[in-house]
């Protein structure tokens, strides 16, 4: 950074404050710096040097604490909309093939006797959890993509997106356990080539899920601590 003029530094300090996914958060610093260069450009057409052209371009944009909170606002709306849509297609995606597994699969004729009562209708509730996971999801994304104009804070959306991912996909799997455990396995279901198959799917899925989900933690965190320092200097220049 020893060679960087005004506008390569500010960029920089603005990179280290955003958080997000990586795409969003290079085209809005992209944006930025474009529009930087172009008002360098227009005060080196007045004649000024190159260094000082650059430092009243970046005064005129706004310190990173002012305008930082803004891009952090986008690349958190931006963010959980990745994560519903996740939310919103691999949930019933995964609950479709499982039932299409349970449906295929040459379950052994005393695996009626082996079920306890409570089989029934805890497979049921786990059908119907998976089924409102995908409708929360797409409600979300609706909320974060054409009704995010009628939301005033997209943010707790966002983070309340990522709260429950991180609650639903531990209990589904810990009731999908629980179902497999009373099954007794289901025996020779560990060698069935499509269920091992759906199982390493499951497994991914979920994984993606919960990882996209501490990512809408992790964006909600920098917009609350963005807008805190953005008060703190607010109110330190009144």
């Amino acid at each position: 950074m020893g060679n960087a003029g005004p506008i390569d530094e500010y960029v920089a300090s603005m990179r280290h404050a955003l958080r997000g996914p990586g795409g969003a958060r290079r085209d809005l610093l992209t944006e930025a710096r474009d529009s930087l260069l172009d008002a360098a450009e227009a005060y080196e057409g007045e004649g000024l040097p190159r260094a000082e052209a650059e430092r009243l371009a970046v005064a005129d944009f706004g310190t990173v604490p002012e305008v930082a909170p803004g891009f952090q606002g986008e690349l958190t709306v931006s963010q959980g909309r990745r994560t519903a849509a996740l939310l919103f297609l691999s949930v019933p995606l995964i609950a479709s093939m499982w039932a299409v597994i349970w449906r295929i699969f040459p379950e052994s004729p005393h695996v009626a006797e082996i079920k306890p009562v409570w089989f029934g209708p805890l497979a049921r509730t786990v059908d119907l959890l998976q089924l409102g996971v995908g409708v929360i999801g797409g409600l979300a994304l609706l909320a974060l993509g054409r009704g995010a104009r009628l939301v005033r804070r997209p943010a707790l959306v966002t983070r309340g997106l990522g709260l429950f991912v991180w609650i639903q996909t531990p209990l589904i799997a810990v009731m999908g356990l629980t179902l497999a455990a009373a099954a007794q396995g289901p025996v020779g279901f560990s060698g069935y080539l499509p269920g091992v198959a759906v199982s390493l799917i499951s497994y991914a899925f979920a994984g993606w899920l919960l990882y996209s989900a501490a990512h809408c933690l992790r964006c909600t965190s920098a917009v609350r601590a963005l807008s805190a320092m953005d008060r703190e200097r607010s109110l330190s220049r009144s």
